[in-house]
């Protein structure tokens, strides 16, 4: 059972046009949505509207098979993201989250939620500036969970949205401390460590305790940096990036953290393997196949697990067997 935590969406999408398109997201729902269509039992803990934005993406998560954990809605309307779609595919993002459903998410709901048997923990994206939930979240992950769960943190750092730098990197350092996976992109990395190589950065991060950065870089390949806790050698692994035609990127990375998590608790590995370059380098590739599909269709459209019956990371899956 993966429990995964954050915010819900909207990501009202702008094309060259001006015309507006809705489309539910959050890097936490996207990343829910991809276990789920996956074959991975998933819990969503995170707080939706009783609007009708939150009864759309109510209803997308149990369309992928995903339970909501926390299924009283709030008194609040649904998160936005205004989705500026530039001419190559990538996105600009503006935010409204004050006040919204998203936030509204308290240490003694979420401790309550969570769900009997848990094995792995994702959080991240804009659940960490938000109150109460970032709050929430760092009381959980750094002191409610099981010592056994496998923890992946995702910050998808959003500067817009953050309005104390210090405070928010504070947060994320401690919460460093029990993460077992970072998945960053290259901006990631830059915000959090402006102006130094992704080598140096990723490596900075392993030094504040967690055995594996995974680092993305749209088509250019993915990497993994091991830090040689649980016996290992440490080092760094690659695999290339599937080409496809990209129709936008909207979904890729948190689809990329989800398919890496689905592979590797399909695999029935736990915290300990993560020091091992065979199988990290296995689940990297598994998760690029599963990124590079999300971007050959509009918007965070995740793959479903039969769509990878011929991605080479995916010939031996065992997701749900």
């Amino acid at each position: 059972m993966i429990a995964v935590i954050g915010e819900a969406l909207i990501d009202l999408v702008v094309d060259e046009a001006g015309a507006v398109v809705a489309r539910p997201g959050g890097g936490p729902f996207n990343t829910a949505r991809t276990l789920g269509r996956l074959g991975v039992e998933t819990t969503f803990l995170g707080r939706l509207s009783g609007d009708r934005f939150g009864r759309t993406l109510r209803e997308r998560l149990a369309a992928d098979g995903v339970a909501l954990g926390v299924p009283t809605p709030a008194d609040r309307p649904s998160t936005l993201a205004v989705a500026d779609l530039g001419p190559d595919g990538t996105v600009r993002y503006e935010f409204y989250l004050t006040g919204t459903a998203s936030a509204a998410l308290d240490y003694a709901v979420l401790t309550a939620a969570l769900p009997h048997g848990v094995t792995a923990v994702h959080a991240g994206t804009l659940s960490l500036v938000m109150e109460p939930i970032a709050s929430a979240i760092e009381r959980l992950i750094t002191d409610g969970l099981p010592p056994d769960a496998l923890v992946m943190v995702d910050p998808n750092c959003r500067p817009a949205a953050i309005g104390d730098r210090d405070a928010y990197l504070d947060r994320f350092e401690r919460i460093l401390h029990r993460a077992d996976v970072v998945k960053v992109s290259m901006e990631d990395l830059d915000y959090l460590c402006p102006g130094v190589p992704a080598e140096v950065a990723a490596t900075t991060l392993l030094g504040d305790r967690p055995a594996l950065v995974l680092v993305t870089d749209g088509p250019r390949p993915a990497r993994a940096f091991l830090s040689g806790g649980f016996g290992g050698a440490g080092g760094e692994v690659s695999v290339e990036v599937p080409r496809v035609e990209v129709v936008d990127t909207i979904g890729a990375g948190d689809a990329f953290g989800g398919g890496f998590l689905a592979w590797w608790s399909g695999a029935g590995l736990g915290r300990k393997e993560l020091s091992s370059a065979e199988p990290v380098a296995a689940a990297l590739r598994a998760a690029a196949e599963v990124s590079a599909l999300t971007c050959t269709r509009s918007g965070a459209e995740p793959p479903l697990l039969s769509e990878l019956a011929g991605a080479s990371g995916w010939s031996a899956n065992v997701v749900g067997g």
